[in-house]
This record gives structure tokens, C-alpha cells and sequence, in this order.
């Protein structure tokens, strides 16, 4: 079993960058592909992006590619989500996730609690 937990979140203006990290305790964090999914208020949970278990693939949500970007440091059990030029439309809890690598929420076995993003516009 793996244990997650989310930081960085917090409020921030409109075209400001913001940097996610998650966290992990628990079995071997390089055996679980990694991702991170939002959730706005009133909508369903979105995938944001994905890496692969040595980190040397990556896969981001076309809607956010440009903008955003995952990464991991196994020595560090932390995978990163790097946000930048922020929108309105970006505040959501932010979750990071353990499991296959897919776009797909069904395929992470392992959750965080969550982390809150508000953008100011």
C-alpha cells in the first residue's frame, strides 16, 4: 500500500505559477505509475496528466499541454505538477494519484486527500 499527500496549493492571481508536489510513503513509489486529476466545484473529476514509473514518460491532457507538466523524483518519492499562466477556470482540488499509467481515474489504486488551487482573476 502506498500513502499520498498533497502541497502546495493556495491562492494565486491569474498568469502566476504554482508548483504541486505529492508526497509518498509505503510500499516502492517507483513500482506506480503516478497522475494527477482535478476537480472544480459542481463538476466531475478531469484528468490532468500521467508518468510513467521511471518518470521517462509523460502524458498531459491536451486541454492543459503547454501550460502544465508532470514529473517525478523517485529518490525522493515526490511526483511534481508544474502549473503555469494560471486561469480562473484552473481553480479546483488538485489529486494525485498511484497506479497503472492511463488517463483513466479507474486505473489508480491509491489517492491523496486533495489540495485546494483558487485563481484569482
Amino acid at each position: 500500500q502506498v500513502q499520498l499527500v498533497e502541497s502546495g496549493g493556495g491562492l494565486v492571481q491569474a498568469g502566476d505559477s504554482l508548483r504541486l508536489s505529492c508526497a509518498a510513503s509505503g510500499r516502492t513509489f517507483s513500482s506506480y505509475a503516478m497522475g494527477w486529476f482535478r476537480q472544480a466545484p459542481g463538476k466531475e473529476r478531469m484528468f490532468v496528466a500521467a508518468i510513467s514509473r521511471s518518470g521517462s514518460v509523460t502524458f498531459t491532457t491536451a486541454s492543459l499541454k503547454g501550460r502544465f507538466a508532470i514529473s517525478r523524483d523517485n529518490a525522493k518519492n515526490t511526483v511534481y505538477l508544474q502549473m503555469n499562466s494560471l486561469k480562473s477556470e484552473d481553480t479546483a482540488v488538485y489529486y494525485c494519484a498511484a497506479g497503472a499509467y492511463s488517463g483513466s481515474a479507474s486505473t489508480y489504486n491509491y489517492w491523496g486527500p486533495g489540495t485546494q488551487v483558487t485563481v484569482s482573476s
